[in-house]
């Protein structure tokens, strides 16, 4: 039987795990952490990784992890309302956006997955290095809580993020897109009646409020890189202050109100990027690993759960041969690449497209804010940016589980 390696679990190491498992794979899956409540994991999760999800059969089980569906969307220029929808389930072909535990989620399919009995799961170790056979990668050298081991496998898959130990050790260049803001991340009281999400653009400035999983309120304010030290050295109040003068009057009152209660806010130091390859000879990543997504269009989560169904696909044929046969597996690993890597690109491509024009401090910013702000207004305008926006939801591929 083919033993595979898959480094990582969160959502395209733990979706991939359960995958190859419940095919007769054997499958180590290895997590650095002890458990999943770190600060910052993408919460929302789009229709095409709800689909992602329901094909791998597991749109009951997803039910048990907590969520919440917004109901409203309303933007902002300038604190002044320039478009107000209702997130119908049928814009979504019946798969509105949720926030979601992703705690919850990944623990849900590393249960699910420990329900086939070649899978094996260890929390609390830490790769410190590939082994190799000549120019093949064989396996891991892996800090455990019991002890420092050697493992190895037919193939190594590395999905842990976007500080990938795979991805260096193997190793693979990465392109490097910039990216000219960071996210300050934070929770606070969620205010009576807020139901959906709120998006408020300006000055240079933009703000994502939501109605999160636990009924508190998810703020993301993007603030120009670099300057998140002169923000922390004013103190909370003060740049609480000053976040609340990008939104309406009654919401900038809320989250005055309740800056004492903000939940450890922190800094997302925001990356895009993408290796020139996402494989070697017994190896491949995916995931953040191969790509880190802006959080532009809440893209991470999503397009992870659609690498591990293509992963899967190409896979499992090569794992399940009653010989493995070694440069099978490799070309099945460097077809997940030449499938996926159309949308990932074309998804960095447009992401990167919004911070400059939102961000920007130039004389002509914000002529050109209002401008589309007034195209927002307008019949043509609204229909336009409903197919555009439609690739963040839906993808730009098709991505249906085959195996």
């Amino acid at each position: 039987m083919a033993h595979v390696l898959i480094v990582g679990a969160g959502p395209a190491g733990a979706l991939l795990a359960q995958l190859l498992a419940h095919r007769g794979i054997q499958v180590t899956l290895l997590e650095r952490q002890s458990d999943f409540a770190r600060e910052f994991r993408g919460e929302i999760l789009m229709p095409s990784g709800i689909d992602a999800l329901e094909q791998a059969g597991l749109a009951t089980p997803l039910e048990s992890v907590p969520r919440y569906a917004p109901v409203e969307f309303e933007a902002f220029l300038n604190r002044r309302s320039v478009l107000t929808a209702r997130l119908d389930p049928d814009l979504f072909d019946g798969r509105p956006p949720i926030a979601l535990s992703q705690p919850g989620l990944l623990e849900m399919l590393i249960g699910e997955a420990a329900k086939a009995p070649g899978f094996r799961f260890e929390r609390g170790a830490s790769v410190k290095d590939l082994l190799r056979d000549g120019d093949r990668i064989t396996g891991v050298r892996v800090r455990t809580p019991t002890g420092e081991q050697e493992l190895r496998a037919d193939l190594v898959v590395g999905a842990d993020g976007r500080s990938s130990i795979v991805r260096r050790r193997i190793p693979l260049e990465a392109r490097i897109q910039d990216v000219p803001m960071d996210i300050v991340w934070c929770k606070l009281p969620l205010p009576d009646g807020f139901r959906g999400l709120q998006v408020y653009l300006g000055r240079g400035h933009l703000l994502i409020a939501y109605h999160s999983w636990d009924d508190r309120l998810q703020l993301a304010w993007a603030i120009l890189k670099g300057t998140y030290g002169d923000l922390r050295r004013q103190g909370i109040e003060q740049w609480v202050g000053e976040m609340a003068e990008h939104v309406v009057p009654g919401f900038g009152a809320h989250i005055r109100a309740h800056s004492h209660a903000i939940s450890h806010p922190f800094l997302l130091d925001t990356v895009s990027d993408r290796v020139e390859r996402w494989s070697a000879p017994g190896a491949l990543v995916i995931g953040d690993a191969a790509h880190s997504m802006s959080p532009v269009g809440a893209q991470g989560l999503n397009i992870a759960l659609r690498d591990a169904i293509v992963a899967a696909n190409q896979l499992v044929p090569a794992l399940s041969a009653t010989t493995l046969d070694s440069d099978r597996l490799d070309a099945a690993a460097r077809a997940v690449q030449a499938e996926r890597l159309p949308e990932v690109a074309t998804i960095q491509r447009l992401q990167a497209l919004p911070p400059r024009i939102v961000l920007n401090r130039a004389r002509w910013a914000d002529p050109v804010r209002s401008a589309v702000a007034a195209l927002l207004r307008t019949s043509f305008g609204q229909r336009r940016a409903l197919a555009m926006g439609r690739v963040f939801p839906f993808g730009t591929a098709e991505v249906r589980l085959i195996v």
